[in-house]
């Protein structure tokens, strides 16, 4: 249990506030490739500020407030021009970096009024199909090069705003045991009233423990399940929440970074990142990157809760809008979250002794491998059909194409194993 001066410290994430501080130190995906070649500017909305993100004529990225510091009318509306985006109300011109180059009305304005006269602005930059911003202070750190972002395969992004606090559905990243209710007994539920097929992937997971263990970037989380032993790979290497706002998980050739990005206190832009790339599959040369909406809630306001994520959007929305932690009865199977918890309080008490919090990357790299267990819940190459079809990813423009992908390499696969035994 918490007190309300404790919930705001970890769920407010606006300038000024302690949480808002840690979480400027972090890169976020602020809109998609796709979105900024289609039109070049589009706003943003980001830790309780608005932002106006742009594609430069050069192919480059740009992020500033979205009020101009002329007349303030939003920057949203205005004209890529070159490396930068003047205003469409006067014509005020700023570069990447914030630096008024130009104002319409007065060609002659002098290089020292108009460094008097600059938009505040962030870092932006391109990396896996999305459009990442950095809005903190001083140095930025590396965008870190997450595998999920520069491995080969075949990408797939869904996508929703939900009105929530993020901190709730990071908690639920090290809760192992919603796995077994909510995706397990609920979900034979909800199949039993509506006459659709359990999916056996989801079905009796019943843990025998559970464990998490800190590393530097986040808290791995480790399951074992009734049936397997300790050399399973959910227990043998898990997966982790990557701190602070995302969780890496997958298994059997499907590989997703689940992106809670805080949009303020109560909305979250959810994303489920996804990367097909089971072994012996026949990648294309030019893999598709697409994105689309998923749904989650019906026109009447009833939550659509045959799927996985909607089951997992269910279970976070309905705490509220920010949820109330002065009234909850915690046991020991919430160790988890306690962890969490306590990370998150010891990423305010760093930034506020001037350092790093965890998972702040400053040294330039390739790429960063994260723990992840291939074989999910020890299951076969049905784990990946199954979570396509009882997944977020049923929205998805090729599904069909993604579990044929999928079955195939499940074939091909196989193929090579007879033929080495024969």
């Amino acid at each position: 249990m918490m007190t309300q001066e404790e919930n705001n410290e970890l769920t407010q994430v606006g300038p000024g506030t302690p949480m808002g501080a840690v979480l400027r130190h972090y890169w976020y995906p602020v809109a998609l490739v796709s979105e900024l070649d289609e039109f070049p500017v589009k706003q943003a909305r980001l830790l309780g500020e608005n932002w106006a993100v742009f594609k430069t004529g050069d192919g480059g990225y740009g992020i500033v407030d979205e009020r101009c510091p002329h007349r303030g009318a939003s920057m949203v509306y205005g004209i890529v021009e070159g490396d930068g985006l003047r205003c469409g109300y006067h014509g005020w011109k700023f570069d990447t970096d914030g630096t008024c180059v130009d104002i319409l009305a007065e060609p002659d304005s002098s290089p020292v009024f108009r460094a008097d006269c600059g938009i505040r602005a962030g870092k932006a930059q391109e990396l896996g199909g999305l459009v990442w911003a950095y809005l903190g202070d001083g140095p930025a750190p590396e965008l870190p090069r997450y595998e999920a972002y520069v491995m080969d395969g075949v990408r797939d992004i869904g996508h929703c705003v939900i009105p929530c606090n993020w901190l709730q559905i990071m908690e639920n990243a090290v809760d192992p045991y919603h796995v077994e209710a909510l995706h397990g007994n609920y979900f034979e539920f909800i199949a039993e009233q509506t006459g659709m097929a359990m999916p056996g992937s989801f079905g009796g997971n019943k843990h025998e423990k559970v464990a998490f263990d800190p590393f530097e970037h986040g808290i791995i989380k480790r399951r074992l399940l009734v049936g397997q032993d300790e050399e399973s790979d959910d227990w043998k290497i898990g997966h982790p929440l990557v701190f602070p706002y995302k969780m890496w998980v997958g298994g059997n050739g499907v590989f997703q970074m689940q992106i809670r990005v805080p949009v303020d206190d109560t909305h979250t832009n959810m994303m489920f990142y996804t990367v097909h790339a089971p072994e012996g599959a026949e990648i294309p040369d030019d893999p598709p990157c697409v994105d689309y909406p998923i749904e989650w809630i019906r026109d009447d306001g009833t939550y659509i809760v045959d799927y996985i994520e909607g089951q997992d959007i269910m279970a976070w929305v309905t705490q509220g809008d920010v949820a109330d932690r002065t009234t909850e009865k915690l046991t020991k199977s919430d160790v988890g979250v306690v962890a969490c918890r306590r990370m998150y309080r010891d990423a305010v008490a760093a930034v506020a002794a001037g350092k790093d919090p965890v998972a702040v990357v400053r040294e330039p790299h390739d790429v960063i491998k994260l723990p992840l267990e291939r074989s999910k819940f020890g299951r076969g190459a049905e784990f990946a059909t199954e979570w396509i079809d009882n997944g977020s990813m049923r929205y998805s423009p090729i599904a069909e194409e993604m579990k044929k992908l999928h079955t195939d390499a499940e074939a091909r696969r196989q193929q090579l194993a007879a033929e080495a035994e024969g």
